[in-house]
């Protein structure tokens, strides 16, 4: 049995798609008989916790305003155990800080896993730049989910070894219940004019996620029988975009639950990922295995996800023009042709996407 210590500035109770991986991928090395103690440096919490159990210890190290005194604390659990074979920081900006530190402490092997947003962003910040460079540097092995991500680092950090590892989930997990098929519909038939088409959007409802871009584009439709479901929570920006004359028939729908996702899921005819730029969103894979096709911006894992599929559509990322396009074919397209390339995105993500596959990957790096 390995033993790892998993950095982490987002697990849950968190929300989020990193919280979400977290917790998948942690989960999935203590079924296989690894030990992993995780390490929860949340900004949320107030207060310090230690859940003991037989796969690993999962520690709740508060950092409130304070983070230089929260990788101290972080340290005093970790001086005080076994130590681990393996470090591994789990992107964000604390983890990455810690990681390197706590390796050579210890002994263990740093093996830094990017997510998405922490490289994009990190490399072009003239305050976190200096921090990712050295972490990728000192590390035995870095992870990325995409192969656009890995050849950027490779290119930064040429003597670190770098592989991509794309998301994965459990399809056992993705399923829309009679309840949820029930719920869907009767809010459709509540808020959304007969036969219009349902775009849904999950997540981050931001600028930098592309929610200006997608609000331009459906000014530009052809047609005007849209309706934008929106989940998750808004900026102001897009929130006094959303509230102006002219605004396209929409709803707003605050975060959800993992468990509250397939009735929405299930009410959404395609789902819409418009990011600017992005690693491979989990809210990606969760539609597509549930049979809701998907049109994306052509960045990260979601070109390796759609690239060279019928699961959907990609486009380049920021062009209102040609997001305008591929949204008028989405709406335009009739009930058996969405539901062909349904079935394709949810053969894809059970094929090739599993959770199973990325667990194994990840125990054939990790040792």
């Amino acid at each position: 049995m390995s033993h790892l210590l998993w950095l982490t500035q987002q697990h849950p109770p968190s929300p989020g798609g990193m919280a979400t991986s977290s917790d998948r991928i942690t989960r999935g090395l203590r079924a296989a008989g690894d030990r992993v103690d995780v390490v929860h440096l949340a900004t949320a919490a107030t207060r310090a916790a230690t859940n003991p159990g037989p796969a690993g210890d999962d520690r709740v190290v508060p950092v409130g305003d304070d983070p230089e005194h929260a990788g101290r604390l972080a340290w005093l659990d970790v001086a005080a155990a076994d130590p681990p074979d393996v470090v591994c920081a789990f992107g964000a900006v604390l983890p990455l800080v810690l990681g390197p530190t706590f390796a050579a402490w210890t002994g263990a092997r740093l093996v830094v896993l990017l997510r998405g947003n922490d490289f994009d962003t990190g490399i072009v910040s003239a305050r976190r730049r200096p921090l990712l460079l050295e972490a990728l540097r000192a590390a035995d092995l870095v992870t990325t989910v995409s192969t656009a991500t890995t050849a950027q680092v490779r290119a930064v950090v040429p003597g670190t070894e770098v592989t991509t590892v794309p998301n994965g989930i459990d399809c056992r997990d993705w399923e829309v219940l009679p309840s949820d098929a029930a719920a869907a519909a009767a809010w459709r038939a509540e808020q959304v004019a007969p036969g219009a088409t349902v775009l849904g959007v999950v997540g981050q409802l931001k600028r930098k996620k592309g929610l200006d871009v997608l609000l331009g584009a459906v000014r530009r439709l052809r047609t005007s029988s849209v309706h934008l479901l929106l989940i998750g929570d808004v900026d102001p920006a897009t929130a006094e975009a959303l509230a102006a004359p002219g605004a396209p028939a929409h709803t707003l729908v605050p975060f959800q639950e993992r468990l509250a996702l397939p009735r929405w899921y299930a009410a959404m005819d395609w789902l819409v990922v418009p990011s600017l730029y992005d690693g491979m969103p989990n809210v990606a894979l969760e539609a597509a295995a549930l049979g809701v096709p998907v049109v994306a911006s052509d960045v990260g894992g979601l070109h390796d996800l759609l690239d060279g599929t019928e699961a959907g559509v990609l486009v380049p990322p920021g062009d209102v023009g040609a997001l305008a396009d591929a949204l008028h074919t989405a709406a335009s397209a009739t009930d058996d042709q969405r539901a062909v390339t349904g079935r394709a995105a949810a053969d894809l993500v059970r094929t090739t996407f599993g959770a199973g596959a990325e667990l194994a990957r990840y125990r054939a790096l990790l040792w």
